[in-house]
């Protein structure tokens, strides 16, 4: 795209930021107001203590994205590091904390896999995905292992009632997409289906290499439920398939195959009016095949979460169990692994509303096979100072148990401590009505026993600690017609032993959005600048700002036409070293809505 697009495209951004048109009813959706993740329990949005983002259904069609991790790069406090193009392997890091520090949930099942590396949301269509809720901070208390950084719980779609949508899309590198899905909701119980399938050419990912990497993706998402007396029963299942073309050590091309599956059945039981069983039993798989060698990575979990809840007048006491069974596989280069890990965990938790006051008390006691008895919990304490200002603060202690990767591949250490985390927050928010709001939050994390690489031994050990210091601010204003949101996020994660920063985190970030309503029209501006970050071997990579414009149009009740441009002033920026990201670039889809 030449300079004929880049000024037309300046020409729109104009037009975005312009006085506001008359006569234009508003169409801007809040955001919602329920989140289940910073408790465990469906609470509204403002009670909760600890801070949470909310990515709504509408802020995802506008997007147009095609990952998850496009969804969260917007975010204040969350940096991602990306292999280059579709598909490719993706990082993401909350408030400074390593990558494998972010626990991520489908529908409240853990899908980080039981082998190196977190969880694959280059993988997690954004086709599937209802809301994102991103709970910052220490939360394995209430999750368990990998929580420390924070929460990301993605949950998918559920219709209100029958409906059938398809979706059509075509753009930069070759890309097409099509979905498919519908759903129905009665006094009969619910039903959903949707597919989405992904294809794209891609880009050359390396920045020492003209090749270009592909990629697809075929997720299917399926959902049942079904009311029995005081019981509802539901069933669901969550699948993505495909390939993903790469450049080896070497810059050869070779490709592996992948699938993520996560299903579970869920029984939710009205024991009382003021008591109710949750019971979740789920299965997940991460699987990697490549298809130049017979190597592989296989983790499969089988788990067991059941939560009691018992309402008073003041607060709600939530107690409950959790059981697992892992098995993580792999063969590499000849030599691999095959290990069981089996964990424990009870847990009890407090929610206290007394008026202007409200806090939240959580323990949790884990028996890992390999690593023994853990101790998490979290104390958190919110005062409201008046009708707008309130005033919040949180201590907490999280952990990480080594995977199977850390303890079995290469330079495994099968006596390898888990990385224990304390955390410390302390928030002011500022909410004068429905239109604006102002949120301040300061906090403090150390970690101890940071597993790292020992290149003098090549094995991995428990060598160093981590502090990360930090502050995010965040301001919201809702006009009549439009939406605008900033952030800014500095931070310092650094190496305790040595003083060195911690790879791939920005200290300074800051994002802009600004969405506007033209009738039953709807476009978008977002922009996000990132400051430098280091990377291995001494690498240091340039900070940088991304412009993307979105827009929605709306071509009969049925039909409506999404567009992105990507990059807008064609920014060539690295997240990982030695791997490009996306240059200017468009996308379009034509979608079909009856309801």
């Amino acid at each position: 795209m030449g300079e004929g697009m880049r000024s037309i495209c300046c020409v729109v951004m104009a037009a975005l930021l312009g006085t506001p048109l008359m006569g234009f009813a508003a169409d801007i959706s809040t955001a919602d107001n329920i989140v289940v993740t910073a408790t465990r329990n469906e609470i509204p949005l403002d009670d909760a203590i600890v801070p949470v983002s909310v990515i709504t259904r509408a802020d995802i069609e506008l997007s147009l994205a095609t990952n998850l991790a496009e969804l969260l790069r917007f975010e204040a406090g969350i940096d991602l590091g990306s292999n280059g193009g579709p598909g490719q392997a993706t990082s993401v890091f909350i408030r400074g904390a390593e990558s494998n520090h972010t626990l991520v949930l489908v529908d409240g099942v853990r899908v980080n896999p039981g082998t190196l590396g977190g969880a694959a949301l280059q993988h997690i269509s954004p086709e599937m995905i209802e809301r994102v809720e991103i709970v910052k901070g220490a939360r394995s208390a209430l999750f368990g292992t990998d929580a420390i950084g924070g929460v990301i719980n993605v949950i998918t779609r559920r219709a209100e009632d029958r409906f059938f949508e398809s979706s059509f899309g075509t753009g930069s590198f070759d890309t097409r997409s099509i979905n498919v899905s519908a759903g129905t909701n009665g006094d009969g119980g619910e039903f959903g289906i949707a597919l989405d399938w992904q294809d794209t050419d891609g880009y050359a990912p390396r920045i020492d290499s003209d090749i270009e990497s592909g990629y697809d993706n075929l997720t299917v998402n399926m959902y049942a439920a079904r009311e029995f007396g005081a019981s509802e029963v539901s069933l669901r299942l969550w699948r993505a398939e495909g390939n993903v073309e790469y450049l080896d050590f070497f810059l050869s091309p070779v490709d592996q195959d992948y699938e993520n599956l996560a299903t579970a059945l869920q029984i939710d039981t009205d024991l009382s009016d003021r008591t109710a069983s949750k019971l979740i039993v789920s299965h997940m798989r991460d699987d990697i095949r490549q298809n130049q060698s017979p190597d592989f990575v296989e983790s499969s979990r089988v788990s067991l979460d059941w939560q009691i809840t018992r309402a008073f007048d003041t607060h709600t006491v939530t107690g409950g169990v959790y059981l697992v069974d892992e098995n993580a596989e792999t063969l590499s280069f000849g030599s691999g692994f095959d290990e069981d890990t089996d964990v424990r965990a009870v847990f009890i938790q407090d929610q206290i509303n007394a008026e202007r006051q409200r806090a939240f008390v959580a323990l949790r006691l884990t028996d890992h096979e390999t690593f023994g008895q853990q101790t998490t919990w979290n104390l958190e304490y919110a005062f409201d100072l008046s009708d707008d200002w309130s005033l919040n603060a949180g201590l907490g202690r999280a952990f990480r148990a080594p995977d199977a990767t850390d303890r079995f591949g290469f330079g495994g250490n099968p006596d390898l401590d888990p990385e224990v985390a304390d955390s410390a927050q302390l928030g002011l928010r500022y909410r004068p009505g429905n239109r604006h709001s102002f949120d301040i939050e300061l906090y403090s994390t150390d970690v101890e026993d940071l597993i790292e690489f020992d290149f003098a031994t090549f094995t991995l050990v428990n060598i160093d600690d981590a502090e990360i210091r930090g502050a995010e601010l965040a301001y919201e204003f809702r006009g009549d017609s439009f939406v605008v949101r900033g952030e800014f996020a500095a931070q310092q994660a650094d190496n305790a032993g040595t003083g060195g920063r911690l790879l791939r985190r920005a200290e300074r970030s800051a994002s802009l959005s600004y969405v506007r309503d033209f009738g039953q029209h709807r476009l978008g501006v977002a922009l996000l600048a990132s400051g430098d970050r280091e990377d291995f071997g001494g690498t240091k990579l340039d900070s940088y700002v991304v412009t993307n414009l979105t827009g929605q149009f709306r071509l009969s009740e049925q039909w409506q036409l999404n567009a992105r441009l990507e990059n807008l002033y064609d920014e060539e920026y690295q997240t990982a070293a030695n791997f490009r990201m996306q240059e200017l670039s468009g996308f379009l889809e034509l979608r079909y809505r009856w309801r």
